[in-house]
């Protein structure tokens, strides 16, 4: 077995690394979320921690960790003896991001239980987690039925596997810790509420901090044994005080000072739910047990909101996590009563921490006077891009629900919630023959195909004698996650102030539409002479966000150029995710402009995606009480179709097809 980088020779990121001291203090706090750049020593120091965890009793041979002391009364692999007892090390279980249903809650095997009637389960990670720590490198990829399966069991306690009337159900208490780039996509709000406290990483701008980071990563490569000992007394020491810490807890005293303290917190912030509540009061508790105290005070308070409420004060994904600090220290002054404010000590939560995130300024402002160059009127050509000033950005209208746009026709992409998809999960349409391992039973299927054969089979019970070649697996319809792709028109045509504010809070809305239904998205933008790509294929909204805001516009509108690049985009991304399917949004007033014949060159470079059969929507934003069509004409070049901005609005009076290709309503 390798042996583990020390927790304690991690260098800095203080807030991560007492996010996870406290739940290895208190399990009940609910787990960490680390969210940070690549190379920040985020899997490192989970890793590291397993190495601090104490050591567990369990009962010799159960499969499921039971305490020997309470011994689980539903264990699977009970009912158990007492007195038989072993010590091992807490374990850590690494949960992968392309891991199946059946390796993270079990298998049961539905053959040996239909025809024998026994409960045959082969335990799970869930299983093997059981007081230990599960660890999930990159939750934020993991497949929405896996992190509600995993969160569940999380927050009951306990693991239960239903197939088709027969249930197992075990327990399964871990303390759980999850990391993510967020540049890589999002977690839903819904589910990082579940996460009880989240910490921000980010790498030290100070070179004497980065020196040492080097040094000991050299050292530690070069000979982990060696390394690892030299750290040895720290590691001890903090095992021990991880031992105290629990011991003490049970003292630990919340009195009604620090509960109005964290009440009044929570509500100043305005989170959701009392889950918020129930996670501070935890944490500065655990705080205080590791301090060696028997007491909460306000300091603990403090720390714990600046741990607890960062991911729940998001009210969308393009709010940028964190506290405002001076808002909770008059929060907690005011409400300090006898305590008073105690946390002025505390007041920096370390590099990278959680708290103390600026919010989102302005729209950053570009070169030049907005003012300087006005943009030719709506109906009007845009000046030549050599007279042309650059616009600076202008800000995004506010962002609204949008109709659901979908791809037609049945596919087979990842779990998401756009177009319709053969899936794991979802309604039953059909039955077929298992390829490898059974994972969803059509029980009609599998009795219709066994019973023709029970008098040669020998039956003479009331028992159905079932072979594996009788099995069937349930074929399921759900929903798949697309790429949706926009090609951003950002001419001159486009740059009126008030006109683009609306193109972009309608991207926007498209955007936060995209992330809700678990696509992919990317962003190319046209305008001078030549097409960008601004965003390439990304499971990262808040960056198609960031790109959008500061988006620049002007000059010519060479509509071939940003249709072709779209074109190769698709192309690419075709070679490295064969299996989802692309949503092509082309925005724009339907104008081209620049070069010989700019109109007929976009109609062929259109008449591309309809050749392939890429499903797309043309959101026309040509506006004024004169109005030329040419978005519509696109469209149809395209092979799609084209909604107004007040069309795609859900509460628009206007209907919208859902199927941008105008398919059939399904039967």
């Amino acid at each position: 077995m390798s042996t583990p980088f020390p927790f304690t020779a991690v260098v800095g990121q203080d807030d991560l690394r007492l996010a996870l001291l406290l739940n290895a203090v208190s399990p009940a706090v609910g787990g960490v979320l680390v969210r940070g750049e690549k190379g920040t020593a985020k899997s490192t120091a989970v890793r590291a921690l397993s190495a601090l965890m104490p050591e567990v009793d369990v009962v010799s041979g159960c499969r499921f960790s039971c305490d020997p002391d309470s011994p689980d009364p539903g264990c699977p692999d009970g009912p158990h003896e007492p007195g038989a007892f072993a010590s091992r090390p807490a374990r850590m279980v690494e949960l992968p991001v392309g891991a199946s249903e059946d390796r993270l809650v079990g298998a049961l095997d539905i053959e040996r239980a239909l025809a024998e009637g026994v409960k045959a389960f082969e335990p799970g990670l869930l299983a093997d987690a059981h007081r230990g720590l599960l660890y999930v490198d990159e939750v934020n990829l993991l497949h929405d039925h896996l992190v509600d399966l995993l969160l569940d069991a999380a927050a009951m306690g306990a693991s239960y596997v239903e197939r088709e009337g027969v249930s197992v159900r075990h327990a399964a208490r871990f303390l759980l810790v999850g990391t993510m780039n967020p540049e890589e996509g999002e977690l839903r709000p819904q589910l990082l509420d579940r996460f009880g406290l989240t910490v921000e990483v980010a790498a030290s701008r100070e070179p004497d901090q980065r020196v040492e980071v080097v040094r000991r990563r050299l050292a530690y490569d070069d000979d982990p044994a060696g390394f690892a000992a030299r750290w040895a007394d720290e590691e001890t020491t903090v095992r021990a005080r991880i031992v105290a810490a629990r011991e003490l807890l049970p003292s630990v005293r919340l009195g009604d000072g620090a509960l109005r303290q964290i009440a009044a917190t929570c509500a100043a912030f305005e989170v959701d739910g009392m889950r918020a509540d129930i996670v501070m009061a935890r944490t500065a508790t655990a705080l205080a047990a590791w301090a060696g105290r028997t007491e909460v005070l306000a300091e603990d308070v403090r720390q714990a909101a600046l741990l607890a409420l960062p991911h729940r004060r998001r009210r969308n994904p393009f709010d940028a996590p964190g506290l405002d600090e001076d808002k909770l220290d008059e929060t907690l002054e005011e409400f300090g009563g006898s305590d008073g404010q105690d946390g002025d000590g505390d007041d920096d939560p370390g590099p990278g921490g959680p708290g103390g995130q600026p919010e989102p300024d302005d729209a950053p402002q570009g070169g030049g006077d907005a003012a300087a160059r006005p943009e030719a009127g709506e109906g009007g050509e845009p000046q030549p891009s050599g007279g042309a000033g650059e616009q600076s950005p202008a800000r995004a209208a506010e962002p609204f629900r949008t109709k659901v746009l979908s791809v037609p026709g049945l596919g087979e992409g990842a779990a998401g919630r756009r177009s319709r998809a053969r899936t794991e999960h979802g309604r039953t349409i059909g039955a077929r023959r298992p390829r490898g391992a059974l994972t969803k039973l059509h029980l009609a299927a599998t009795v219709q195909a066994a019973a023709p054969h029970q008098r040669a089979r020998g039956r003479s019970g009331p028992g159905l004698v079932v072979r594996r070649d009788d099995l069937r697996q349930a074929s399921r319809e759900g929903r798949e996650g697309n790429l949706v792709l926009f090609v951003v028109d950002a001419s001159g045509s486009m740059a009126a102030r008030q006109r683009m504010g609306a193109v972009k809070g309608a991207v926007l809305s498209l955007l936060l539409d995209a992330y809700q239904r678990r696509d992919k998205v990317g962003l190319v933008t046209f305008r001078g002479s030549a097409a960008d790509v601004a965003l390439p294929p990304t499971s990262s909204v808040d960056a198609a966000a960031v790109r959008l805001e500061s988006l620049p516009t002007g000059g010519r509108t060479p509509l071939a150029a940003g249709l072709l690049r779209a074109h190769e985009v698709l192309r690419v991304e075709r070679l490295r995710d064969p299996a989802r399917r692309a949503l092509v949004v082309v925005v724009t007033d339907g104008r081209a402009t620049g070069g010989p014949e700019p109109v007929a060159l976009a109609g062929r470079a259109a008449r591309l995606f309809a050749a392939e059969g890429t499903a797309s929507v043309v959101v026309d934003c040509e506006s004024g009480p004169v109005r030329l069509g040419l978005a519509g004409r696109l469209a149809d070049e395209l092979g799609g179709t084209a909604v107004t901005l007040d069309e795609l609005r859900a509460d628009s009076i206007a209907s919208l097809v859902k199927d941008v290709q105008g398919s059939r309503r399904a039967a």
